[in-house]
């Protein structure tokens, strides 16, 4: 009897950390690159890298915060937007707070004048990466 439940205790630990390891593997694979965001208009994905150059438009309409990953403003290949009405729910300001860090975002990949950007209503949507 003492052998059965070493056994299934074996077995079990060994099926939960195949299971751990299968789970951090599609973590893994849960995001996609900046560079390839241009492939998932209109869905909802998680982008990650790093911020290349941070700007809040205080004088523009709408006043908004641009946060563009991996290349920098003008040659940026994706952007962050976050709305002037939204900076407020951010403890920092998110062009200080974010200015060179590597970051994933989460939300519905839309266009801006051929570039794939995302639109941030809530600071929950962005992660700082720390792998």
């Amino acid at each position: 009897m003492k052998k059965y439940r070493k056994f299934l205790a074996y077995l079990t630990l060994s099926i939960l950390g195949i299971v751990s390891l299968t789970s951090v593997s599609f973590a893994q694979k849960e995001y996609i690159s900046p560079a390839e965001a241009h492939k998932y208009i209109g869905e909802t994905k998680t982008v990650c890298g790093e911020i290349a150059s941070a700007t809040y438009a205080a004088r523009s309409r709408g006043q908004p915060t641009f946060l563009n990953l991996d290349q920098p403003y003008p040659n940026q290949i994706f952007t962050v937007v976050i709305w002037g009405p939204d900076r407020n729910k951010f403890k920092s300001p998110p062009e200080i707070f974010f200015k060179g860090k590597s970051i994933c975002v989460t939300g519905v990949i839309e266009t801006y004048r051929g570039k794939p950007q995302i639109i941030v209503r809530e600071p929950s949507q962005i992660v700082i990466r720390t792998d």
